[in-house]
Formats: C-alpha cells, sequence, structure tokens
C-alpha cells in the first residue's frame, strides 16, 4: 500500500509563504495522482490542487495565481509552494494520492491520505 507523511506546515503572517512537502512510500508507481486539499473548522475539504504523473496540473479557484504544485518522482515527493497568503488560507492541508488497482476486469479506485499538517495564516 501507500503511506504519505505531510511537513511543513505552521503559522505565518499574512502575505508570508510557506512550502508544504508530502513524502509517499510504499507502492509508490501505482499513484497516478497526488494532490492537496484542506479542511477549515467548521467547513468541509476543499481541493486546493493536483497534479498527475503525467504533471497535469489544477486548482482550486481561491488558490490560482498564488499556490504552485510539483513533484519529484525520483524522491516520491510532492511540494505544494503558497504564496501571498491569506488569512482564510488557514486550514489542515492534507495530502492525497490516487491509484488504480485492476484485478482481472474489475477496475478499483483506491486512494489514501496522510494526517494533515496545519497552516495558520495571521492577518
Amino acid at each position: 500500500q501507500v503511506q504519505l507523511v505531510e511537513s511543513g506546515g505552521g503559522l505565518v503572517q499574512s502575505g508570508g509563504s510557506l512550502r508544504l512537502s508530502c513524502a509517499a512510500s510504499g507502492t509508490t508507481f501505482k499513484i497516478h495522482a497526488m494532490g492537496w486539499y484542506r479542511q477549515a473548522p467548521g467547513k468541509e475539504r476543499d481541493l486546493v490542487a493536483y497534479i498527475t504523473s503525467g504533471d497535469n496540473t489544477d486548482y482550486g479557484d481561491s488558490v490560482k495565481g498564488r499556490f504552485t504544485i510539483s513533484r519529484d518522482s525520483a524522491k516520491d515527493m510532492v511540494y505544494l509552494q503558497m504564496d501571498s497568503l491569506k488569512p482564510e488560507d488557514t486550514a489542515v492541508y492534507y495530502c492525497r494520492a490516487a491509484w488504480t488497482e485492476v484485478t482481472g476486469s474489475t477496475h478499483r479506485n483506491l486512494e489514501v491520505w496522510g494526517q494533515g499538517t496545519l497552516v495558520t495564516v495571521s492577518s
């Protein structure tokens, strides 16, 4: 299976930057997409950004132009560079990996989540 460990969260002032890292281990060759999601208190977990094994990326509307997702496939790492941070970016940020298990004619879409890392942006 796949395991994920996030790091890099912390406290930053509005307008500052942080870089989150997600380390994947296990059967990482199966992964076809990885992403960052966030969940603020009392709110649903929302997509921040994702990147596919073909380096296609997409971002949530609220972070476009400020956040950049990247990956280092040799190290099984995914990064989220967050610039121009705002107080509304405060949330727990989760890393997610997705892959497909094929058994005969059966395809199962599987996913795993990291434990989350807290980002707090002060005004």
